[in-house]
């Protein structure tokens, strides 16, 4: 703002502008604290805002405090969070198809089946055996069919955003490695002859990492938004049922606790930033499948006596 200089010898000169708004926002502020003024336009074609002497110190102190006071007003306008989304449209609906046309081959629980003998979890062998990749393989076994609709339902309804934000080879990467984590959480808590199976763990990782996104993507912790993943949990929740022998709560509330780490790790910013990129995309893409692959291969690998 300049500073002000005489224009006649009763008046002063508080600013002077070619922006029409800035004179009006300055007649505002002066109109509200009831300073008389007038507006004058210059031979340069400017506007200047003239005010009597007797106001002049009171004009020029009552336009700088508002100046420093919004000096940052107004904001600048909020951008939808970035996505790893390249606009194609995220096989979900393959994924959820593929995880039925497995329960079709393997069909429900059964003890004397080789794909549950091998690859579901079994807290005793992977605690006391190693058998880490029944963490994995216990994710796409189901024990009936209700449990894999559930699943299929809510659980391809969570994956086709969070595969929008992340990406699919990023997104499906850190489905894995979560729902595994909260199985290892789960087994180590248990201990013990503790079974399970499902892709629940998984979609409660997926809440959790998508109520991550949420929080850190517009910065507030209690927000409509946030309300989509916890509702769907819920949802599912209902049509798995919340006891029984075939429930296991423990994997619910260490999956959605291993989403939300992970959730904050995929928005630090090199994570965020490498999700941009189609190799590493593609990477990740072909390290979950490996996963799954090499997981299998050692569920169904005759035993070594």
């Amino acid at each position: 703002m300049d500073q002000p200089t005489e224009a006649t010898t009763d008046e002063t000169i508080i600013i002077t502008a070619t922006d029409s708004s800035m004179i009006e926002t300055c007649s505002l502020v002066l109109s509200a604290t009831a300073i008389e003024h007038r507006l004058r336009r210059q031979p340069d074609g400017a506007i200047a805002l003239v005010v009597d002497n007797a106001t002049a110190a009171r004009a020029a102190r009552e336009l700088e405090d508002y100046f420093q006071e919004n000096h940052d007003w107004p904001p600048p306008p909020r951008l939808p969070a970035p996505t790893a989304s390249s606009g194609s449209t995220p096989p979900s609906i393959l994924l959820s198809g593929a995880l039925a046309v497995f329960y079709l081959v393997t069909g429900p629980w059964r003890p004397d089946s080789p794909w549950f003998g091998g690859g579901a979890g079994d807290a005793s062998a992977i605690i006391y055996d190693g058998q880490w990749y029944r963490l994995l393989t216990a994710l796409t076994l189901h024990a009936d069919f209700a449990h894999l609709a559930g699943n299929c339902l809510i659980g391809g309804f969570l994956l086709h955003f969070f595969l929008q934000i992340h990406g699919t080879g990023v997104g499906l990467l850190a489905v894995l490695v979560s729902g595994m984590l909260g199985n290892f959480v789960n087994v180590q808590i248990h201990g013990g002859d503790h079974l399970f199976v499902g892709f629940s763990t998984a979609v409660f990782s997926m809440i959790g990492m998508l109520s991550a996104h949420q929080m850190l993507a517009y910065r507030t912790l209690f927000a409509p938004r946030m309300l989509i993943p916890v509702l769907a949990g819920a949802a599912l929740l209902a049509m798995l049922g919340s006891s029984g022998a075939r429930t296991d709560l423990g994997g619910h509330l260490f999956g959605l606790l291993a989403g939300l780490l992970c959730g904050l790790l995929l928005s630090s910013r090199p994570l965020r930033s490498a999700q941009h990129s189609s190799f590493i995309q593609t990477c990740c893409l072909l390290t979950a499948a490996a996963l799954v692959i090499i997981s299998w291969n050692r569920a169904l690998a005759p035993p070594v006596y």
